[in-house]
């Protein structure tokens, strides 16, 4: 049964808590939601038989989460504050958590704004990248959640994330204002500074997210992990 935290502007965020044992706390990717990206994925079932309690949010645009319209409701610290918020609800003073993509940027937000939260991170879908993939991607992503025609779109990026948002019956409006979000970026030298055990892993082939080796060596204890193919 879904279950919801009060975020610190007044937006209800959804959540599952399911299980027993020591908590993780798991964040999805973008246009998708913890339905999407973990329950049906099998990791629910698979984190429950290990002993943990899962705990899953929608972020806010997302799932059964309220979806503002607006482009200040969704900057990262906003975002990765309503990860505390659910933390705070589902009783969870600190824990690993783990990112897919959208979730890694909001994990890494959240080793610099909470980091005693931040027992350990895993942050999947996210590499190389990170330093320069999205500084002119965001607005012809956004523009092209937006268009009248998806038939007119020619930016192979954009018609795979209108594709996948239009397939998930997201609000495409909720979903442009958070791509046109407000980012905390964060430079080498300040990943390195973030003290939580952290895995980077990225698939070997994937263009958005790159390798996650030239990631994982910034931060303090970081390591790499590849999947084939």
């Amino acid at each position: 049964m879904t279950e919801f935290a009060k975020a610190q502007d007044g937006v209800s965020i959804a959540y599952d808590s399911i299980g027993s044992g020591p908590p993780v706390v798991l964040v999805h990717g973008f246009a998708a939601s913890r339905t999407i990206t973990w329950k049906n994925t099998g990791w629910y079932d698979w984190l429950v038989s290990l002993g943990r309690t899962v705990i899953a949010l929608d972020c806010r645009g997302h799932g059964e989460t309220e979806k503002p319209h607006g482009v200040g409701s969704y900057d990262d610290r906003q975002m990765a504050s309503d990860i505390v918020a659910v933390m705070d609800a589902a009783g969870a003073e600190s824990a690993p958590v783990m990112g897919y993509s959208m979730g890694s940027y909001l994990d890494i937000a959240l080793m610099h704004i909470a980091p005693e939260r931040v027992a350990q991170a895993i942050l999947a879908g996210v590499g190389e990248n990170y330093f320069s993939f999205w500084e002119d991607r965001n607005e012809i992503i956004a523009q092209g959640l937006l268009a009248q025609d998806p038939a007119s779109l020619s930016d192979a990026i954009a018609i795979e994330f209108r594709t996948f948002a239009e397939r998930a019956g997201n609000d495409l409006i909720a979903l442009a204002a958070c791509m046109r979000r407000e980012r905390l970026s964060f430079s080498a030298q300040e990943l390195g500074q973030m003290v939580q055990p952290t895995l980077v892993v990225c698939g070997e082939n994937d263009p958005v997210a790159g390798a996650a080796a030239p990631l994982a060596e910034h931060f303090a204890h970081g390591k790499a992990v590849t999947v084939p193919r």
